[in-house]
């Protein structure tokens, strides 16, 4: 039985989404090689090669559920393949490792918890209230609640239209821009942007 199959990259990953509804994690098997892949699941067989690129079959995260199973494989080198299936060269077979001379380096260790003080300076008055980057993703989440708390009726519709339209990807408090039209998804860069039904 042929099971249908879709792919996503980084520049260091492929992932591989398998559309096996009710997969039992305890049959399900893979089997990696560096330019195969081998899924099996009771009478269900997908094999997919030759890979595009050349992967690491040491390195790999299965993610069983309901309707798919999920496999990322961490790529050999780095870079993009553009298509998961395919001849291209193996960027691997003539790469020899150059012996590094033996340097003995002295590593000088970071401060981390000292950067904050560094930031703010010897200004023991500021707090984290002044800059919303100090505390981490809850100090940036009580900013922008601060931020909607404050706004107006058309300041809170821009934020709200913008980041359910753009994926999340977007904050707007512009609803004069925002109003015009559905607000595009603009994913990080070196991301990809991939609709799930």
């Amino acid at each position: 039985m042929s099971l249908r199959h879709e792919f996503y990259e980084t520049d260091e990953t492929v992932t591989i989404t398998i559309f096996d509804r009710g997969a039992d994690p305890e049959q399900v098997y893979v089997k990696l090689e560096p330019r195969k892949l081998t899924y099996q699941n009771d009478d269900k067989v997908l094999t997919l090669q030759p890979l595009k690129g050349q992967i690491d079959p040491d390195k790999r995260d299965l993610v069983v559920g309901k309707m798919k199973v999920e496999v990322r494989l961490s790529k050999a080198a780095y870079g993009r393949w553009g298509a998961l299936l395919g001849d291209a060269p193996d960027v691997l077979a003539n790469y020899t490792v150059q012996p590094t001379p033996s340097v003995t380096s002295v590593s000088k260790k970071k401060n981390w918890e000292g950067i904050t003080t560094e930031i703010l300076g010897s200004d023991k008055e500021k707090t984290s209230e002044e800059d919303p980057n100090v505390g981490g993703d809850n100090t940036v989440n009580d900013f922008f609640r601060k931020i909607f708390a404050d706004a107006d009726d058309d300041t809170r519709r821009a934020m709200m239209k913008s980041f359910q339209e753009s994926g999340g990807t977007t904050l707007s408090t512009n609803w004069d821009e925002v109003k015009k039209g559905k607000v595009e998804v603009k994913p990080p860069s070196g991301a990809e942007w991939k609709k799930w039904n």
